[in-house]
């Protein structure tokens, strides 16, 4: 397995991560065999990064990769994050402490190598959102507290909400990590888009990653499954979750997922999934990709995709004249 350098972390974690969310729903609602089977072949295959959040099944999540981990030792690096409560932005560091403190004692461990804001960046303060200047004034001093402390090595943001609000935190360089959304359907982050696209349009935020010296985490390369081309959905996953800056519905999503099936019959990968994910791999900027999965056959799948390496550029070039059809449509 390939591994890439996180920013200016010193850490380098395996381009192909381990996601542990809720929408794949295996480290939250799989069984405890598959769970450990998943892990065991994460670990033979390379993959050393490996990323949760209380959120995924209210700490389930948690819970479960600590008791994995606990039973398998392998070495591995760990990311957790932060969702700050409306209710807590009166205290802040107070609320940020105690989340990882909490977070620490389900993984079984005294620290993580990365903790991240879970909660949206707008210009201001909204529900669940949390305001640029909150972020660089409040929030990023309680996690350097924190990296003093030895309880995290280094923190982040997910770099989602409203652009600007987004650039203006990436551009302090201020954090040393940023999760993504960038995939098939809005390469925005990476590329730019052609007129009227129906997308949020977040300006090349991975250049600006990389300029800021912060490692870039993928999230979202399968758009949340739409980028399956299936409906149907595993029986442990999530009901289809909201799109984050694509569509503004998840059957959107999905029927231009199915637009771009010409890069599987012309050749360019042997699946969907795998164009999407190999799309993301392909950008030099990510550091990692994160893939949610609901069984072990499907990490056997994403291992697969990682191990063919980038999309090459007649699939890129392919990629992007598929999507050019979208320009002009009803976000």
């Amino acid at each position: 397995m390939q591994t890439r350098p996180l920013g200016h972390t010193g850490l380098a974690v395996s381009v192909l991560g381990f996601g542990c969310g809720a929408v794949g729903g295996l480290m939250v609602r799989g069984a405890p065999a598959d769970r450990e089977r998943a892990v065991g072949m994460a670990v033979d295959a390379g993959v050393n990064y490996f990323d949760t959040a209380p959120q995924y099944g209210d700490g389930a999540s948690e819970t479960h990769l600590g008791e994995v981990l606990a039973r398998l030792q392998p070495d591995v690096r760990i990311g957790t994050k932060v969702r700050i409560a409306d209710a807590d932005r009166t205290d802040i560091a107070t609320a940020v402490a105690a989340s990882l403190d909490a977070s620490l004692r389900r993984l079984g461990r005294d620290h993580v190598d990365l903790f991240q804001l879970h909660n949206p960046i707008a210009a201001a303060d909204g529900p669940g959102t949390l305001a640029a200047d909150r972020v660089l004034g409040e929030v990023v001093p309680a996690f350097e507290r924190l990296v003093a402390a030895g309880k995290t090595r280094c923190f982040g943001i997910t770099a989602i909400g409203e652009t600007d609000a987004v650039l203006r935190v990436v551009e302090t360089g201020r954090m040393h990590t940023g999760q993504v959304s960038y995939n098939l359907l809005n390469p925005s982050a990476g590329a730019a888009l052609p007129p009227a696209y129906p997308a949020q349009d977040y300006r090349l935020l991975l250049d600006r990653l990389h300029t800021a010296g912060m490692g870039a985490i993928g999230i979202r390369a399968l758009a949340g499954g739409a980028l399956s081309g299936e409906a149907s959905r595993h029986p442990i996953a999530s009901p289809p979750p909201a799109p984050i800056g694509s569509a503004t519905r998840y059957e959107a999503d999905l029927d231009r997922a199915r637009r771009l099936a010409p890069l599987v019959a012309e050749g360019h990968a042997g699946s969907l999934p795998e164009a999407a994910l190999r799309f993301v791999i392909a950008h030099p900027a990510i550091s990692t990709v994160l893939i949610g999965i609901a069984s072990v056959a499907q990490f056997a799948q994403a291992l697969a995709a990682a191990a063919k390496g980038p999309l090459p550029p007649a699939g890129l070039a392919r990629a992007a004249a598929l999507r050019a059809g979208f320009a002009g449509e009803a976000r």
